[in-house]
């Protein structure tokens, strides 16, 4: 077995073992689980909105009923001053009676917006409510599917092991430098060897090559494919 075979050798334990990582990574209840995950921390952020919001209404009602106080007693103060000193003319009288309407519209406007604040908390707190039983019923499936796709990674995290020891094994047989180049290829190109097809094509990319490489190809040289970069092996 020559260096290039030794390395063919080696590329196939490196492929098998490679080809089981990506059923690892693609396995239906892992891309599963990863969207049930999003989905939990989606709803938690959402969750977290509603809170701050809700709170948000909360001391804005707070800031209502100070506001609503000091009206009061600004309209109690001026009730007094209108017994304790009737208006004269129509003009103070007119003036008592603006800022009698003016401090009732600010009441009546205060009312109004506290009612809607609470009718919009109460809406928020319906959704926090929503959200939770939503996040609940989320988790318990992440939790169930977990369990099953801990016992598939087990067996399949343990084909990988084994087959990743076959690849290393194989490795100390390839030179130093044919591995530098596959490492340096597979970085771009997967599997990084192509065979020879119909005495003329890549194996690889289905490219033909010209006679003059062809020849160098047959005779062992060391020959990469100018259209895709992997290195030819007959």
């Amino acid at each position: 077995m020559n260096h290039m075979e030794r390395l063919w050798d080696y590329q196939e334990a490196d492929v098998a073992a490679d080809n089981v990582n990506k059923e690892i990574a693609r396995s239906p209840k892992r891309l599963r689980l990863l969207k049930l995950r999003d989905n939990i921390k989606k709803q938690q952020r959402f969750l977290k909105t509603l809170e701050n919001e809700v709170l948000a209404m909360l001391d804005r009602i707070e800031i209502i009923k100070e506001a609503i106080g000091m009206n009061e007693e600004q309209l109690k103060q001026l009730q007094t001053k209108i017994q304790t000193e009737p208006a004269q003319d129509s003009g103070e009288a007119g003036a008592y009676i603006s800022e009698v309407q003016r401090i009732v519209k600010d009441l009546n406007s205060f009312d109004q917006e506290t009612k809607k604040i609470r009718q919009e908390a109460a809406d928020r707190e319906k959704k926090q409510r929503d959200v939770k039983r939503l996040a609940v019923k989320i988790k318990l499936e992440f939790d169930e599917l977990r369990d099953e796709y801990n016992t598939e990674y087990q067996t399949m995290s343990g084909e990988l092991k084994r087959l990743r020891a076959i690849a290393a094994e194989k490795a100390k047989l390839v030179d130093k430098e044919d591995m530098e180049r596959y490492n340096a290829i597979k970085k771009h190109s997967t599997p990084p060897m192509a065979k020879l097809i119909d005495d003329k094509l890549c194996g690889g990319c289905n490219m033909s090559f010209p006679s003059s490489v062809l020849i160098d190809i047959k005779a062992g040289k060391y020959v990469e494919c100018e259209t895709c970069g992997r290195m030819i092996i007959l």
